[in-house]
């Protein structure tokens, strides 16, 4: 009986052991046939991207003409991108006194991607001919290189003798900004030394070329109505009036009640 017991468990484990096997050789070829579809699948994105690109690349072309036109119209608009830009709510941040002075001698702005799209995209600030510095063009570009890294390179401004440092320009009585204080001017000639940095994200290059470049628009319409601001202050004095009115009455009744006393 012992031993007839012993042969049983052994033919169990033995069984269990091809049956350990066999699952892990159906679980291996599961894994294989899956990483076929999944190379497959890659190749299939691959090729959807490349013809995404191709159809951008395509309209890009369709699209330049009409950018230009455009651009023509807007510069027969008096101070169209400085209004454009104060009336943004992230751009409007960026722009100190000085900066709006010398926005209303920019004449047109251009976003412009790369041939094959995906390396990357410039702005261009084209200026009319101006006090503050000798560029007609000032070209910040974007570079993205196949290790995930991003350079950033843009036009050195020509500032004219006492109108400005690397960090923007001077004030009217020549004293220059603080490291501290933003600009447009000091965000547009920051770029990267030789060395490259790692995951740089420009949130003002972001919001130029995805936000106000395609529909400027949106934003030059976009003003504070001073009919609506004067309405709330109105509200506020009416309000304050009210206060005013329901104290009076306050102080009548007090006034009433030591009288009924008396």
């Amino acid at each position: 009986m012992v031993a007839d017991k012993g042969k049983k468990q052994k033919v169990a484990e033995k069984n269990e052991e091809e049956n350990n096997e066999e699952i892990d050789g159906d679980l291996v070829l599961s894994i294989e046939k899956l990483q076929e579809i999944q190379d497959e699948l890659d190749k299939i994105n691959e090729k959807a991207s490349d013809e995404v690109l191709a159809v951008e690349q395509k309209y890009n072309e369709i699209r330049k003409p009409v950018y230009d036109k455009r651009n023509e119209i807007i510069n027969s608009i008096p101070d169209f991108w400085l209004t454009a830009f104060m009336s943004h709510p992230v751009l409007v941040e960026l722009l100190t006194s000085e900066d709006q002075k010398i926005f209303k001698f920019l004449s047109s702005l251009e976003v412009e991607d790369a041939k094959d799209v995906k390396s990357g995209y410039s702005i261009t600030f084209n200026f009319k001919p101006n006090p503050y510095f000798d560029d007609t063009k000032l070209v910040k570009t974007f570079t993205f290189l196949d290790e995930g890294t991003t350079k950033v390179t843009s036009t050195s401004i020509k500032w004219k003798e006492g109108m400005g440092t690397l960090n923007g320009v001077t004030n009217d009585k020549g004293k220059k900004r603080t490291h501290a204080e933003e600009s447009f001017f000091s965000w547009f000639s920051q770029s990267q030394p030789k060395e490259l940095m790692d995951e740089l994200h420009d949130e003002v290059a972001d919001v130029i070329k995805d936000d106000l470049w395609p529909n400027p628009l949106n934003y030059f319409y976009n003003e504070n109505d001073p009919e609506e601001s004067g309405g709330e202050e109105g509200n506020d004095e009416e309000e304050e009036d009210g206060s005013d009115d329901e104290g009076r009455d306050e102080d009548d009744e007090e006034d009433s009640e030591e009288e009924e006393d008396e």
